[in-house]
């Protein structure tokens, strides 16, 4: 049973801790990179206590000497941890100069808040030189103190007509998945907070920093209000496909500015596009892709809501998968599905050359209907479509026809 206890955030294990040690066994350096206060810093320095170095950006004198002599800042026998290191990107030139004049395994650990293969002011990628980890915000089992997200690793590796007994056997208690979707996984609210008033606070905190300070060091945004307009405006469309210029109409923007505005909520970890599937990969570049935001708890607070909807439980089942396939060594990739007269799937996943589809239902009582889209995707690619998913609010586990497993959400996550 997945019992929530009132802990300290940072003694709590996270999925990515493993993965993270190996890449630091084989890679000279791993960039482990996320959203603010997703408890980067925390795993950082807890992985390898004492034995690192351990530089913030954060600090101005530090970010003054990285400015200064960044040679001088890397430099040395010890490894090093830099954290916050997209302040000064500059500062990744000497990371590179350090790694090519002695090379060797877990030499930097470096974190930052945005996503640094985005950034324009990056020009040094440390390309054959890093691994490159995203932490995402805690997910339901890692609030738990288990470490691990759902069970889709699980699923994969077993037999389509074994998830009924592998489901069944778990000893998972029933969940309202809107408690989840209001406290959200950043490891502060979500883990140490009790009161709804007090996540809010919180979350009022956590918008206003990344408005008045960690955006600007992303780009200089003049107008604030227009930003923050943009953002409730994405959050209040959540699960539908990207229309810019119906977006820019919306909120008095034009649509190259709203373009830029949702690159930079991708870059800094707070949005999310979902591409299509479809078997062309070009063609899931091409194709407009649904948004959804990097968490629940951020994303009702910026909607003006206190009641979750069906497309938060659908963005809680994504986020416990970017969790997953981030932390994974074997690439999976995530996706959703639609054709031209609008039947869809929600996720698909794809993964050792099989598709797992999967839909999210918030209601209680699934049905055979529910799973018409998911046969219709069956059908559509064949032997390389593993049995669907229907996860729903209820209690019920059991085959709603014979390639379609209707389980309760909480079972899976």
């Amino acid at each position: 049973m997945i019992i929530m206890h009132a802990m300290d955030p940072t003694n709590l294990p996270r999925l990515v801790a493993q993965s993270l040690a190996e890449r630091l066994r084989v890679m000279p350096a791993v960039v482990v990179t996320g959203a603010r206060q997703t408890g980067k810093s925390t795993l950082a320095q807890e992985l390898a206590p004492g034995k690192r170095r351990y530089v913030s950006l954060d600090d101005l004198d530090v970010a003054d000497a990285a400015r200064r002599d960044p040679d001088l800042l890397v430099g040395g026998a010890q490894p090093v941890i830099l954290d916050e290191v997209q302040r000064e990107p500059d500062l990744l030139r000497a990371v590179k100069r350090a790694i090519d004049k002695k090379r060797r395994p877990g030499q930097f650990l470096l974190t930052g808040s945005a996503n640094l293969l985005l950034m324009r002011r990056v020009s040094e990628s440390l390309a054959g030189r890093a691994s490159y980890l995203t932490l995402w915000p805690m997910t339901r089992r890692e609030q738990a103190g288990l470490g691990r997200c759902g069970l889709w690793e699980d699923l994969l590796a077993a037999p389509d007509e074994t998830w009924l007994d592998l489901l069944s056997a778990q000893p998972d208690a029933p969940e309202d998945w809107r408690v989840l979707a209001r406290r959200g996984g950043f490891p502060t609210p979500a883990v140490h907070m009790r009161t709804a008033r007090e996540r809010s606070v919180w979350f009022d905190g956590y918008v206003r920093t990344y408005l008045e300070r960690d955006l600007q060091e992303l780009s200089s945004i003049v107008a604030l209000p227009d930003f923050r307009r943009l953002m409730r405006a994405v959050c209040l469309r959540l699960g539908q496909l990207v229309n810019q210029t119906e977006l820019g109409r919306d909120v008095a923007l034009a649509q190259p500015t709203v373009h830029r505005y949702l690159n930079l909520l991708e870059t800094s970890y707070l949005l999310v596009r979902l591409p299509a599937y479809a078997v062309n990969r070009t063609k899931r570049i091409i194709k407009s892709p649904k948004l959804y935001w990097g968490d629940t708890g951020v994303a009702l607070h910026l909607g003006g809501s206190d009641e979750p909807g069906g497309v938060h439980l659908e963005n809680l089942v994504l986020h416990d998968l970017l969790a997953w396939r981030d932390a994974r060594l074997d690439r999976a990739e995530l996706c959703y599905w639609r054709t031209t007269i609008g039947e869809e799937v929600d996720f698909v996943i794809e993964a050792g050359g099989r598709l797992l589809p999967i839909e999210v239902k918030a209601t209680g009582r699934p049905r055979l209907q529910d799973a018409r889209h998911l046969r219709t995707f069956r059908a559509e690619y064949g032997k390389k479509a593993r049995a669907g998913l229907v996860l729903h609010t209820g209690s019920t586990l059991e085959w709603l026809a014979p390639d379609v497993l209707a389980v309760p959400w909480w079972r899976v996550l």
